[in-house]
């Protein structure tokens, strides 16, 4: 008996073993190379013998800059608009399109597609549609706005979406609303068409009708996929840098300038090493503490196992 008790803890190990090797290497090991190196002064280009040794001064640097302070609420504004629009798109055209409809697998097929498109096109793609002089959207604005002359008071007119501060950061939240919402949307999708049929028709059969069962059945029977894919999208968005390098490059002057972006600029262009080794565990901190506080509010495992 204790054998088998043994070995039904040894298989399962030896599977999992090898996804935990990659984890330690990949994620763990990184991680604390980068705060160890945070405490030095470590240039690019140099041996680590050179690096020298700066206790905290990085650190002091940091809490004193402007621009990581900046960063960082552009990182947060950005995060909270993208994930909370991205959420409750996905989540309603999985509701709609959720029963078999007419249409439903055509539209499903091209609503995946921007997934298919790796993020530096995407980013080329929206920075030509978005343009001032040539862009496909500007060239509607301004057309809606001659044929009615009213509307041009609510700024139907030319805009240079990507070089002015307060329309830069909605323009790269509208591009990534384009196209990571069709992830949330598979997602959540799969997620309702395996809930259990039964409880569906008990919940009909008692007269709940097509809102109540939505918000009392199907919702909270969905919540730890709907958690899990907040935390997913959460932990992309902080470290999104493709999309925002080729439209904005962080510009115009810091209303774009995300960590992610930050940090590269830190790293490949002022080549401080060090410095941008403490920004990315300020990174890492802020990621953390915000997915700790999801989970501690509503933890997937715990509802599982309940």
């Amino acid at each position: 008996m204790k054998e088998s008790k043994n070995l039904r803890w040894i298989v399962p190990s030896i599977f999992i073993l090898p996804a935990v090797i990659i984890l330690v290497v990949g994620l763990i090991v990184p991680v604390i190379q980068a705060f160890y190196i945070s405490f030095f002064r470590w240039d690019m280009g140099t041996p680590w013998t050179s690096a020298q040794f700066l206790g905290l001064d990085n650190y002091k640097r940091m809490l004193a800059d402007e621009g990581v302070r900046t960063s960082i609420w552009v990182t947060l504004r950005y995060t909270f608009w993208t994930t909370t629009i991205e959420m409750l798109l996905g989540i309603a055209f999985a509701l709609a399109l959720e029963k078999p409809i007419k249409g439903a697998s055509v539209f499903r097929t091209i609503f995946i597609l921007p997934l298919m498109v790796s993020p530096v096109v995407v980013g080329l793609i929206w920075k030509y549609m978005l343009d001032a002089r040539t862009g496909v959207i500007n060239y509607y604005i301004e057309a809606i706005g001659k044929a009615i002359p009213f509307l041009q008071n609510f700024g139907f007119e030319r805009h240079s979406f990507l070089g002015e501060p307060q329309l830069a950061l909605p323009a790269l939240i509208i591009t990534d609303i384009w196209q990571w919402t069709p992830f949330i949307f598979i997602i959540i999708l799969a997620g309702l068409q395996a809930l259990p049929a039964e409880i569906m028709e008990a919940a009909f059969i008692d007269g709940a009708n097509w809102l109540q069962m939505t918000l009392w059945v199907k919702l909270p029977m969905m919540l730890p996929l709907i958690i899990v894919t907040l935390l997913m999208r959460i932990i992309d968005v902080f470290r999104a840098l493709e999309v925002i390098f080729i439209m904005t490059f962080g510009g115009p002057g810091q209303s774009t300038n995300v960590l992610s972006l930050k940090i590269y600029r830190t790293a490949f262009q002022s080549q401080d090493l060090g410095y941008a080794s403490v920004i990315s565990v300020i990174l890492i901190g802020i990621t953390f503490v915000l997915s700790l506080g999801i989970l501690l509010y509503n933890n997937p495992a715990k509802v599982e196992g309940s």
